[in-house]
């Protein structure tokens, strides 16, 4: 892999599925600074971008091979994530009514009792979320603040629902029936557990375990007892059922006046905040969906001002959509597509998908094909893909077209081939009999919904699958503060000129993948044009610098910059390194380019500016560790008499020696970029280190060892530095889904704030 592609590869994260500028950008004039003749080299190499013309001279720029394709490696798939039922508990608003309560909860296949929960929390969410200090993780924060009055409750009743029907004892229910709720600490799963059991003692389920949670304490510390009725029973039995309860102890005057008033107010605000919080779902509502919308109403209301009005329109219109439209977009949008037969669409969590189809194209959420005029070449293309090998043989025996193979590749190149303008009805009438009604997520809503991931993970790599991951414990976050100290993104002009970054990044691996030399280098100079004719905002923070358009082009020229090393292009590369290190005055990677300038000047027969080069970077405080290192290194080999006559003061490096054991093994392979395996002293095969394990361990001194790389030093070192890892600091922590090995750096934040 090319150096710097694994880089750009965690910037564009999960590609999108369209690039809305991809044409723009391809064709708008770019300077060619670098004079490598794009054009007259693909119209001598064809369009496939290769060529088989010789290597120019290293000093003549002008001739440049376009002969650059990349050492082949496999191309990455876009992978469909299975989104689990999983959920997110949000601070709500405070309810404005005292303790009449009203919650809503999830069916059964997404709701499950507290403790037998399909996709269940690893720990109460208060201790794995983020605390939210000023609002700008959770939404309505300040409104939070109110305080409750516990002497209005006046014997208002609680309603909420009974959910994990399915380990009910009793299979009938009746409207009007009597039950109460009862403790149930012996649950395995969660120790906060209340169930809901029927006058005869018959247990009926569960109530939801956000609420029991919050009302748990409350039971077992102040000896509270609610009872009640089943106010409706739901047609489907695996639905919550609606009930209303009532604490008598609640009725009573005089809260103010118990000893225990204190302590009891901050366990109900509690119970208050979840309550409300199921409020704002209806009971039906499905873990994904639920966790879309969480995702869709936090980034509106902390990011508003980066989107239209049209945008917020459609944004802000997709929760007062019908449950089943509202599921069925989000199940298509984490598939890969674009388009979807609705014949082959079925959730049973969707009753009615045509419907859903109907209303999301209506609202612009969705665009649909079910007549053959609609159906445009780039449609046919595309749409012809959901066709199978048999359907897409039917068509070809009707329109008497031969094939050469029988794979559904070769089907429909013989397919294309027989397309013309005057076949086009035709084909497509064809195509649409066997499809039937064909629908895709418009190109407007998966525009924003991208954008609006970007926004809340802050990065391309998570999406709605970090919320499954949490709730199955296999990522847990700790606990922090969300302390915001300024807008990443200050206007709508930035964040679009950082999407148009990204999209040339995704422009640059794609190529890559395919070996379109031209494609690479028309991104090559785009990127270099533009770290040239913009800037860093000085008052940006040196932490959110990655969320600028300059730094993402960085990374795609320092990709450039080895690609062009990879195929000797040394005078281009430099050229880019130096346009590089002018442009950045304060980056870490200072380093590692003034290192890789060096290295390329000395390529291209220039040892003393080579050596220049070194000697500065020594100079420059950016250059750090390895990369200082690798540079005094460079000084030592190259300050030779005559070009220097004086000896560095670090010349004491080459004095330690350190000492070498050589180990001897039978390799299996001995091929370039493939991992060396090895026989070992057992016979069996294994790598260098496993080999390196048991030359200690035998005649190396008796010595017991473990291949860990880094992993223990780092382990101990966020053991002992924990606190100040995760200490307050504005504008550290900006998701609660931050992971460690996000671009924003705590050492950066902590020096700004002394």
């Amino acid at each position: 892999m090319l150096t710097g592609r694994e880089s750009l590869l965690r910037v564009i994260g999960k590609r999108r599925r369209s690039l809305p500028n991809r044409d723009l950008l391809l064709s708008i004039p770019t300077p060619d600074s670098l004079n490598l003749e794009v054009d007259d080299l693909i119209s001598v190499a064809g369009d496939d971008g290769r060529s088989s013309e010789n290597q120019a001279p290293l000093d003549d720029p002008s001739k440049f091979s376009d002969d650059l394709s990349p050492s082949t490696r496999k191309k990455r798939r876009l992978t469909q994530t299975t989104l689990l039922q999983s959920s997110f508990l949000s601070v709500p608003k405070r309810s404005e009514n005292g303790l009449a309560i009203c919650t809503q909860q999830q069916p059964i296949l997404d709701s499950e009792p507290s403790g037998f929960s399909l996709v269940q929390r690893s720990e109460p969410s208060d201790s794995i979320c983020c605390k939210v200090d000023d609002g700008s993780c959770s939404p309505r924060n300040e409104e939070i603040l109110e305080t409750v009055t516990l002497d209005e409750a006046n014997g208002d009743a609680i309603h909420t629902f009974i959910v994990g029907r399915k380990f009910s004892d009793v299979l009938n229910l009746e409207s009007g029936g009597n039950i109460c709720l009862l403790r149930h600490p012996e649950n395995i799963k969660d120790r906060n557990a209340i169930k809901v059991v029927s006058a005869d003692s018959e247990m009926l389920g569960y109530i939801p375990k956000d609420i029991s949670q919050c009302l748990s304490p409350l039971i077992d510390e102040y000896d509270l007892k609610f009872e009640g009725i089943i106010t409706s029973v739901p047609k489907n039995s695996s639905e919550a059922v609606p009930i209303k309860v009532l604490c008598h102890k609640m009725t009573s005057d005089g809260w103010k006046e118990c000893e225990f008033y204190e302590d009891f107010r901050p366990i109900w605000e509690k119970v208050l905040q979840a309550v409300e919080h199921q409020m704002q779902f209806p009971p039906k509502t499905t873990r994904y969906q639920f966790n879309f919308n969480v995702i869709l109403q936090e980034v509106l209301r902390s990011c508003s001002h980066l989107f239209t009005a049209d945008e917020r329109a459609l944004l802000e219109s997709f929760p007062s959509l019908s449950e089943d439209s509202q599921r069925l977009f989000v199940r298509l949008y984490t598939r890969k597509g674009p388009w979807f037969r609705l014949s082959n669409i079925s959730y049973h969590e969707v009753s009615d998908s045509f419907q859903a189809v109907k209303d999301l194209t209506v609202r612009g959420f969705m665009s649909s094909v079910k007549d053959a005029d609609e159906l445009d070449s780039q449609k046919m293309k595309e749409i012809i893909e959901l066709l199978n090998v048999t359907e897409l043989r039917d068509i070809l025996s009707m329109n008497k077209v031969f094939s050469r193979g029988s794979r559904k590749r070769d089907l429909i190149y013989s397919f294309c081939s027989c397309y013309n303008d005057e076949t086009r009805i035709n084909l497509a009438t064809m195509i649409l009999e066997k499809t039937g009604l064909c629908a895709k997520i418009s190109s407007t809503a998966d525009s924003l919904i991208w954008r609006i991931e970007r926004l809340f993970f802050l990065n391309g790599e998570q999406d709605l699958s970090s919320f499954v991951l949490l709730d199955l414990g296999i990522i847990k976050y700790p606990s922090y503060k969300c302390i915001g100290s300024e807008q990443i993104f200050s206007n709508r002009t930035k964040l679009l000129a950082y999407e148009e970054a990204i999209e040339v990044a995704q422009l640059m691996d794609e190529s890559l993948d395919i070996e379109d030399s031209r494609t690479v280098l028309k991104c090559i100079m785009i990127s270099e044009t533009r770290i040239f004719s913009s800037s860093l905002d000085s008052a940006h923070h040196a932490a959110f610098n990655c969320f600028t358009a300059p730094w993402v082009y960085s990374k795609v020229v320092l990709l450039g910059v080895s690609f062009l090393e990879n195929h000797k292009r040394y005078n281009q590369a430099a050229y880019l390194l130096r346009r590089l290190l002018s442009c950045f005055n304060c980056d870490r990677r200072r380093g590692y380019w003034t290192v890789r300038l060096s290295t390329d000047l000395e390529h291209m027969g220039r040892p003393n500016e080579s050596l220049t080069v070194a000697e500065q970077g020594l100079l420059d405080p950016w250059v750090r560790a390895g990369s200082r290192v690798a540079l005094q290194r460079r000084i030592l080999r190259l300050a030779k008499p005559p070009r220097r006559w004086k000896t560095p003061t670090f010349s004491s490096l080459d004095d330690k020696k350190i000492p070498e054991v050589t180990i001897q093994g039978r390799s299996l392979n001995c091929e370039v970029g493939m991992r060396n395996r090895f026989y070992g002293e057992d016979g069996e095969q294994c790598g260098v280190e496993q080999l390196a394990l048991q030359y200690y361990s035998g005649e190396g001194g008796g010595w017991q060892g473990i291949h860990t790389e880094s992993s223990i030093w780092l382990t101990i070192f966020g053991l002992i530095m924990w606190d100040i890892l995760f200490s307050d600091v504005p504008g550290v922590f900006q998701t609660r889904f931050q992971e460690g090995n996000d671009r924003i750096s705590a050492r950066e934040s902590c020096k700004r704030n002394g």
